[in-house]
This record gives structure tokens, C-alpha cells and sequence, in this order.
């Protein structure tokens, strides 16, 4: 069975959001994020980079329980239901968002979906860029260096330091920018009616299979809603 496709994967990180609606007990909660990693846990490729991305919806569920067991009357299961309401919706995307290769994804929604082209490319290369905004910070930090622009002691050199290097970031992607437009202007993307793409865009059993899933997982809470209640 081949790998699923970008578009599948795209909705087994939305539909779950429908669930979460019915996460109203820390029961319904629990069951709903087991499932969930049973269900999606197989296909993460990247569990370093799932972590990571796990760990800030991890802050953001922590942060509702502690708020809602402060300021709403200190119900410690109503509280554990709101911290695991996020976790419903962030688990899938930390498991899945690492598989998805951009390219592949505007692919699939210029054929499948049938979006317009040009809205369609220019979100592929604004989610490669994000991907690349790292390497170009540590690039400009390592050139301030060796100019001896490097971090220095206390507060305001340090804060000027990451201000210049924040600019100077910026001022690379504006480039980028006017770069790209350039080149999508001289393949057509502006008057083009009709367009042929370089990859392929399948629909397979495996994506069929994910958004069945996807589908199974925005139900879910709701089917265990009267059993707890």
C-alpha cells in the first residue's frame, strides 16, 4: 500500500477539530487522545519534530487547566476536560504536519481541490520559506560574528542584536520575495488560464483510508458523549 498523500493527511489534521466539541469530562478526553495516537500514531515520521511541535500544545493545555481550575470554580475534571480539548486538536497536527511536504500539498490542491495557481504556488513557497527562516537567523548570527557584531553582556545590546538580526532576516525574505514574483510572473502564473503541473497528484486506498480515520476520529467524542453523561 503506497504512502498517503498530502491531502488526506491535510484532513485528518482538521476533521478531529469537530470532535473536540464533545470533550467535556477528562474520560472523554483520555479515551479520545488514545485513539487518537493509536489511529495516527503510525504514520508519524519525524517523533523528534512531533515532540516538538506536541510540547506547545502541551504549554497551551497546561495553561487552560490552570486557568480554568483558578477562575472557574476549581472543578478539577471540568478543568482537565478544557487542557485535553487542545490536546484532541493539536496531537493529530504535531503527528502529521512533519509528513507533509509542501510541494506535494500544492499539488494535490491545484488537481484535486482545483484551487486557482497562483494562490496555490505562492502558499508552497511561503510554507517553504517558514522551513528555511531558521537556517537564514543562525546565517546572519554567524556574519554579525565574524564582523564582531556578536551578542554581547546586558539587556539592551542584547535586545539591539536580535533586532538587527530580525531586520536583516526580513530584509532577505522581502528579497526572496520579489524574486519569486518574478519567476511565477515569467512562467504565466499572472495571465495563464490553463496549467500543467510536474507531479502527480493520486488518490489511493491508503488516503482513503486516512480520511476515514480523519472522519472517524471528528465523530468519535460525540459517539462517547452519552456514555459519560
Amino acid at each position: 500500500m503506497s504512502s498517503p498523500g498530502p491531502l488526506s493527511l491535510l484532513a485528518a489534521c482538521l476533521l478531529p477539530v469537530l470532535g473536540a466539541f464533545a470533550v467535556d469530562s477528562a474520560r472523554v478526553g483520555l479515551w479520545g487522545v488514545g485513539v487518537e495516537l493509536v489511529a495516527l500514531g503510525w504514520l508519524a515520521r519525524d517523533p523528534r519534530r512531533s515532540v516538538k511541535l506536541l510540547a506547545f500544545g502541551i504549554l497551551a493545555a497546561i495553561s487552560i487547566f490552570v486557568s480554568t481550575y483558578l477562575y472557574g470554580g476549581r472543578h478539577l475534571d471540568e478543568s482537565a476536560a478544557a487542557a485535553l480539548r487542545i490536546v484532541y486538536i493539536v496531537l493529530p497536527a504535531a503527528l502529521l504536519t512533519p509528513v507533509i511536504q509542501p510541494a506535494e500539498l500544492g499539488d494535490h490542491l491545484a488537481q484535486r481541490l482545483h484551487l486557482p495557481s497562483r494562490p496555490v504556488v505562492a502558499a508552497v513557497v511561503a510554507l517553504q520559506r517558514i522551513e528555511s527562516i531558521g537556517e537564514q537567523w543562525r546565517q546572519v548570527q554567524q556574519a554579525r560574528r565574524a564582523r564582531g557584531l556578536g551578542p554581547d553582556n546586558g539587556v539592551v545590546r542584547r535586545f539591539t542584536g536580535l533586532a538587527s538580526t530580525a531586520f536583516a532576516v526580513l530584509v532577505v525574505s522581502m528579497r526572496h520575495t520579489a524574486s519569486t514574483a518574478v519567476a511565477m510572473d515569467a512562467r504565466g502564473f499572472a495571465a495563464a488560464t490553463q496549467r500543467t503541473w510536474a507531479g502527480p497528484a493520486p488518490w489511493g486506498w491508503s488516503d482513503s483510508i486516512v480520511l476515514g480515520l480523519g472522519i472517524g476520529l471528528s465523530l468519535f467524542p460525540w459517539f462517547l458523549f452519552p456514555w459519560f453523561f
